[in-house]
């Protein structure tokens, strides 16, 4: 960032956008600690750096946009203990709420960057995702660059708290993915059984004797 300024800002931020693992909540108030130096203008950093949000996530729009609907669906079927019913009803909520999705998942790690790929699966009007896209990592961005601005050589200090609020949400990922498995597994043993239970009891259907289908 000191050699390239607010250019530089904004490249290490489009990258994190392709690479999650790349921590915005260092990056960004480490820009805001450089501009209190007077090594970068602190307007430049949010503009470079807001530039660089749209540019990573366009990506991966475009990449979901060229993954297509019908290779998701053929991926998932093939896929142990995913539907493609669990495709066809997140499609449908993202239908009902992506842009909702779009705008607040710049604030949340980790989906900040994932949350493009269904956008561009679901081929979101452009324009609307990146004018959701730019609106919510200006919020994001500004936020964290003033608070490195602000604090100075303590930007670490905002990097710490955010990092346990990174650390917080994928544990409560973590628990929903390993709650989802455990009751797909659990569903999947119970229907096998209920299903050889009912068909050992089933009871022969004829002319003379309907069933209750038979006697509506």
């Amino acid at each position: 960032m000191e050699k390239l300024g607010g250019p530089g800002a904004g490249l290490a931020i489009a990258l994190e956008n392709l690479f999650p693992p790349l921590p915005s909540e260092v990056i960004l108030p480490l820009a805001g600690f450089t501009a209190s130096q007077g090594r970068m203008d602190v307007v430049a950093a949010v503009v470079w750096t807001t530039a660089g949000s749209v540019v990573g996530a366009l990506a991966l729009y475009l990449l979901g946009a060229l993954f297509g609907r019908e290779r998701l669906i053929a991926v998932a079927a093939k896929l142990p203990l995913v539907k493609v019913a669990d495709v066809e009803r997140t499609e449908a909520w993202f239908l009902r709420h992506g842009t909702k999705a779009v705008f607040f998942g710049r604030f949340i790690p980790i989906f900040r960057s994932l949350i493009s790929i269904p956008a561009g699966v679901e081929r979101m009007r452009l324009p609307a995702f990146l004018a959701l896209t730019a609106v919510g990592s200006l919020i994001w961005n500004t936020a964290f660059i003033s608070a490195g601005y602000a604090l100075g050589a303590r930007w670490h200090q905002v990097s710490d708290l955010v990092g346990l609020y990174s650390k917080v949400i994928l544990a409560l990922v973590a628990l929903g993915v390993v709650g989802f498995l455990a009751l797909r597994v659990f569903r999947s043993g119970s229907g096998r059984r209920r299903g050889g239970d009912r068909s050992a009891e089933r009871p022969t259907v004829t002319a003379q004797s309907p069933g209750r289908y038979g006697e509506r």
